[in-house]
């Protein structure tokens, strides 16, 4: 690949931005307040979540720049632990991780989208964006870097204009939904916090997008680190004021168990012009994340399909090298979702599968002695925490929410049969 045909830091961390700000910051208050009301509770889980996030980049940034490979996970835990545990997570990325924030931002879009244009037209718009997305990454690297700078750009001016406008405006609230009292100190120890986590990790999914396409990016060693630490404290900010606006402006009756928070905080300050104006850019922005998912998934598609001979026809790539066949198989995976499952369950056993995976590959740095490239602070504390924190989450995971965790548990040994199927087949192996 030349170097006319790589992204900057900017652009890779516009990435990040774009894959993390989707569904989850305006989806994910309505289901915690159902179990946890007190503001500071609220706080404290996006603030776990953004600390646990830089946690995951620092790490994923001594990966990326120790491996210089395209395909994250896989190629990590292919090479630290075996390549079975590196073949799993390519099957969730295949099946789940990347077809799934897809088809929930196509989800989104339509119960935002909806009340302005009708069921049946905001479930076409869904689709087509999807299509669109899919077309315009199937073509080179600085087309697709191109079109996530754009809808980046205008996804960041959309949040930061709501915090602005948020801010600016009084409530109109009868009674403050902003609960400053300890009852914190007995929320946080119940189930249904470690359960929201669940929610807010969701949220944050996407802090480790530019490790799938490093091979893409100019000067990775100081430029992914770079992507990675400033676009998920950036986030992290946005996501902490978003919450705080949308608890300034709508109830915790209001929110409880609703998916469209958004549209119900700014409902209340303009009435229903302003519940057309926030769906619609809603709505636009979530394609950005339908963008990034799109242009970062079929990279690790990719790398597993090169080392085993199930999915070998999926490592083909147009003369530009975009894997177009894996880009298409991660849309045609992503309608499939769209049509199966709530969007809570989807968002809870996709979240359970991800969370189990995440936590192997962050153990697998610690399986790297001799680091090649940016190395992560205080190793291995970093890691030893985000581990025990993810534990913690999965148990209350497997308590609160048996089903939705059972079926990720189920995914992931479906995973494990197909591996060995393939493995006797496979011809090849990783090096």
């Amino acid at each position: 690949m030349n170097l006319s045909d790589k992204i900057g830091w900017k652009t890779a961390a516009g990435l990040v931005i774009a894959n993390m700000i989707g569904t989850g910051v305006f989806t994910s208050l309505g289901f915690q307040v159902a179990e946890s009301q007190n503001t500071w509770s609220i706080i404290l889980l996006w603030v776990i979540g953004g600390v646990m996030a830089l946690m995951g980049a620092m790490v994923y940034a001594e990966l990326g720049t120790h491996f210089k490979k395209s395909g994250g996970d896989y190629i990590f835990l292919s090479r630290t632990i075996n390549p079975s545990v590196g073949y799993l997570y390519a099957w969730i990325s295949l099946t789940l991780g990347f077809p799934a924030p897809v088809a929930i931002a196509a989800m989104a879009m339509v119960q935002y989208w909806q009340p302005l244009i009708g069921e049946m037209w905001s479930l076409s718009l869904g689709v087509i964006s999807i299509m669109m997305m899919s077309v315009f990454h199937s073509y080179s690297v600085q087309q697709s870097g191109t079109v996530q700078n754009v809808l980046t750009a205008i996804k960041v001016l959309f949040v930061f204009a709501l915090i602005g406008i948020g801010a600016y405006f009084a409530s109109t609230l009868e009674s403050s939904s902003f609960d400053y009292t300890t009852s914190w100190t007995e929320e946080i120890w119940k189930p249904g916090f470690a359960v929201s986590l669940i929610y807010v990790f969701y949220a944050y999914t996407g802090w480790n997008s530019a490790a799938y396409i490093i091979e893409e990016i100019e000067e990775p060693r100081k430029n992914l680190p770079k992507a990675l630490l400033s676009a998920t404290l950036l986030v992290m900010l946005v996501y902490v004021l978003l919450q705080l606006i949308f608890l300034k402006h709508a109830s915790i009756d209001q929110l409880s168990g609703k998916v469209q928070v958004a549209t119900l905080a700014f409902g209340n300050i303009f009435g229903t012009q302003g519940v057309f104006w926030v769906s619609l850019f809603i709505g636009i922005q979530l394609i950005a994340t339908i963008s990034g998912y799109t242009w970062v998934g079929p990279r690790i598609t990719q790398a597993m399909a090169k080392e085993f001979k199930l999915w070998s026809p999926l490592a083909k790539t147009n003369s530009r090298g975009i894997p177009v066949r894996a880009i298409w198989f991660n849309t045609g995976m992503s309608f499939l979702l769209m049509s199966t499952g709530s969007f809570e369950m989807v968002l809870l056993y996709v979240g359970f599968a991800l969370q189990m995976m995440g936590a192997f590959t962050i153990f697998s740095s610690l399986l790297v002695k001799k680091v090649e490239g940016f190395k992560s602070p205080f190793k291995p504390w970093l890691q030893i925490i985000y581990l025990i924190f993810t534990l913690w989450v999965m148990f209350f995971m497997l308590y609160d929410r048996p089903k939705e965790s059972a079926i990720g548990i189920g995914i992931v040994l479906i995973g494990y049969i197909i591996y060995l199927f393939d493995k006797k087949n496979n011809t090849e192996r990783p090096t």
